[in-house]
């Protein structure tokens, strides 16, 4: 590998974005993450810091075994060895040693501060400590990269010192020295002055590693590769502590599609949605939908005057083409709605609405009313599709027909006493008149179990129907316990999900109403 030559792409997930506050990731966890980005096609992907974490440890002695990179490297996460003691008798710098990785990446200090304050040490002896790790590494055929840690703060404070340990990390082997703002406080224009003096003054290769306190992380990025940085730092989904790292995916798309520089083997980046997603799932932290690029709100139109420009040319309201990053365009039907978001929401759900005025009027009009109660159909793509049935075809697709529902909950007093609730339904299904009792921690949860055991006696398949999610809010606050509810259900059948709206004077009523059209929806997408 021509590690002068190429790009690198650094990802740091499993360290620095692992500091996220509420993630933790179980080694399995990292190890599943690692397998994602190696399909993204990212140079690097640093593991840990391993003898300083048992976790990262453990992960670097599986992945020897289980990991089997097509695109990256693995690296190590360590810092240079200790004020006063060799190198070689350092027992961190050994458990970088021994880690199996080829790369190991130094976290050193650069500001002079830091090293007298934090490292109580003097300035000579930490240049003696990069010096010395990095040839003792070095000796044992590992690749050694720096992390100059709050270099930019250090640059202000003492410009000579700071550059004096990157020439030092250079001298001693490094083939990198990748400049960390720490503090995450630096904006792009100072970002490019001082990478540009760093590389006329010592020659080295340059890397950038950026936080995002100021919202700048990935326009720094950019600016640090525009001055001449060759070597990106950053994290998937820009996880990390505070306010977080630069988000490569961002930095990456940035730099292949808008810079004309390929940074990435050639087809993956088509996978970034994908892999986004994937790696969302593991960390359990819900996907941001506004993320640039691979959110999926990322290319969705709602105002009606950009809906009419897309149906003549989808690049009048779009940067590029979602399909460059593996996501898809798509078309919210709100209150803003005009006739040709309903047309081309129309066209996208399988609907040639296009030859019927009055119709495409008439469904404008309607999801105009019915949001102004309360109803939100950008959020709810199945409630949508069953109202455009019905209007298409004249009526709404059923296969039950709702006698009645009641809920009663019931506590008793004393500790530990939880509260039960109980849901009665009355329908009849395929001729069949059923009458159904379910129990649940809940009034929802017991209408779902009733719901499901009463219709499932007809349409079996209901049992693959599953709630994923379910979210409430109230409308009206001014009202108080009177508010108007709205519901929106997420329900999966094992292959996909789709999401349902109720609306109603309560949260059950608005529950039932969103519950029914998720197993409406549920069964016609089976039966068709």
């Amino acid at each position: 590998m021509d590690l002068h030559g190429a790009f690198h792409v650094y990802d740091t997930t499993l360290r620095d974005g692992a500091q996220q506050e509420g993630l933790n990731l179980s080694v399995a966890d990292k190890l599943n993450i690692a397998r994602q980005l190696d399909g993204l096609g990212v140079g690097y992907i640093e593991g840990g810091w391993p003898g300083a974490n048992p976790k990262d440890t453990e992960f670097f002695r599986r992945a020897a075994s289980e990991l089997d990179l097509q695109h990256a490297r693995l690296a190590a996460f360590g810092a240079t060895r200790r004020a006063g003691v060799a190198a070689a008798d350092d027992p961190l710098v050994a458990a970088l040693r021994d880690s199996g990785a080829s790369v190991v990446t130094l976290v050193a200090k650069s500001h002079d501060r830091h090293v007298e304050l934090a490292l109580r040490t003097t300035l000579e002896e930490n240049l003696a400590m990069v010096r010395d790790t990095i040839e003792h590494l070095r000796e044992h055929g590992q690749t050694v990269f720096l992390d100059a840690e709050h270099f930019f703060d250090g640059y202000r404070a003492n410009r000579d010192y700071a550059i004096e340990v990157l020439r030092t990390a250079y001298e001693a082997g490094a083939e990198v020295a990748a400049l960390c703002d720490t503090n995450g406080g630096m904006l792009p224009s100072w970002v490019g002055d001082v990478v540009d003096d760093v590389i006329s003054t010592t020659g080295g290769r340059v890397g950038i590693h950026c936080h995002n306190d100021t919202g700048c992380a990935v326009a720094n990025s950019l600016a640090a590769v525009d001055a001449g940085a060759t070597h990106v730092q950053g994290t998937i989904n820009g996880y990390g502590e505070r306010t977080g790292n630069a988000d490569l995916i961002s930095v990456v798309a940035n730099l292949e599609l808008k810079l004309d520089r390929a940074v990435l083997p050639p087809g993956l980046l088509s996978e970034a949605t994908r892999i986004a997603h994937a790696v969302a799932e593991v960390t359990n932290v819900p996907p941001a939908s506004r993320q640039p690029y691979v959110g999926t709100s990322a290319f969705a139109h709602k105002a009606g005057l950009h809906a009419s420009a897309i149906k003549v040319d989808p690049d009048l309201y779009q940067h590029m083409d979602p399909a460059g990053v593996g996501n898809d365009m798509r078309l919210l039907v709100s209150d803003m709605a005009g006739r040709a978001s309903i047309e081309l929401k129309g066209r996208e759900l399988g609907f040639d609405l296009s030859g019927d005025r009055d119709l495409v009027t008439r469904i404008t009009e309607r999801v105009k009313v019915l949001e102004s109660r309360g109803y939100t159909f950008e959020a709810a793509d199945a409630s949508f599709e069953l109202l455009l049935v019905e209007e298409v075809e004249g009526h709404r697709p059923s296969y039950v027909d709702v006698e009645s529902w009641r809920v009663i909950t019931e506590t008793q007093p004393g500790p530990g006493k939880e509260a039960l609730s109980e849901a009665t339904v009355k329908l009849t299904a395929a001729g069949v008149r059923y009458v159904v009792t379910g129990e649940g921690n809940g009034p929802v949860n017991a209408l779902d179990q009733a719901l499901r055991q009463a219709i499932g006696q007809a349409y079996p398949e209901v049992a693959k129907l599953e709630l994923i999610d379910y979210k409430v809010r109230i409308l009206d606050q001014g009202h108080g316990t009177d508010a108007i509810t709205r519901v929106l259900i997420e329900t999966s059948d094992g292959v996909s999900s789709w999401w349902t709206v109720g609306v109603g004077h309560n949260v059950v009523e608005a529950s039932w109403e969103a519950l029914l059209d998720a197993v409406t929806f549920g069964l016609r997408r089976h039966h068709r």
